[in-house]
Formats: structure tokens, sequence, C-alpha cells
């Protein structure tokens, strides 16, 4: 897959007892229910993924940059976020948000073990 996917997929299973699986024909990353989804078949062209996000979040990162940040179909309605990959990423930004769509999916105790990250290294650096 695209280098966009792997720094994902590794932030993701750089976090405590995460799986991965695939879902509805998506790479999609579960800490016992799923927090992270990658979107690329859903009929728009555009390469996304989707995840729970804190109370808020998802309105105001919207409101605030709607070219990188959208409401999702389906899961939207609960506060998910949907986050463009095909636009200029900052993947530090990115591993805050992935790191709090685990916050509020884990079991407390393992949520308790995670701190603010910063980016995982690009898998094509050494």
């Amino acid at each position: 897959m695209d280098a966009p996917v792997e720094r994902l997929r590794a932030l993701c299973l750089a976090l405590p007892e995460v799986t991965e699986k695939v879902s509805h024909g998506e790479p999609t990353w579960f800490v016992r229910r799923v927090f992270v989804s990658l979107a690329d078949h859903h009929h728009d062209d555009r390469l996304a993924f989707w995840c729970a996000a804190p109370p808020g979040a998802q309105e105001e990162l919207v409101a605030a940059e709607p070219e990188r940040f959208f409401r999702p179909p389906y899961v939207g309605g609960r506060g998910w976020l949907g986050v463009w990959l095909d636009v200029e990423v900052d993947w530090d930004e990115i591993a805050e948000i992935v790191t709090d769509a685990y916050r509020v999916t884990a079991p407390k105790k393992l949520a308790a073990l995670v701190t603010q990250r910063t980016a995982a290294p690009d898998p094509g650096t050494s």
C-alpha cells in the first residue's frame, strides 16, 4: 500500500493491544472495538480515515479546516472524525488524533498507558 496508509498503520499498531483486521473491505484497527478505519472505497476517489474522537472535536476540526477534516457518513452522527490523507498531512497532528481515538475507545487501563505521542517515522526511511 502507499506511504500514507503505512504511516497510519504504524501509528495505530504502536498502541497497546491494537489489532488490524479488514472490516467492510478496509484495513481497520481495533482495541477491543474499532477506533480507526481506512476509508478508501467510498465512491469518492479520495483517501481518508475515520476515527473515534473526543466530544466536540469533530465539530471544531471540521469547522476550522474543512479541506482536511469532514463528518464521515454512518459514524459521523456519533462524533467520529473523518481525516483526508490525500492533502498535505501533518503527521504529528495525525499521531495526536489517532492517540485521542485510542483513548476514547480503549478500556481505561489501556488508555491510561498512552500519553501524547509524536508521529511515527516514515516507513520508507531508516
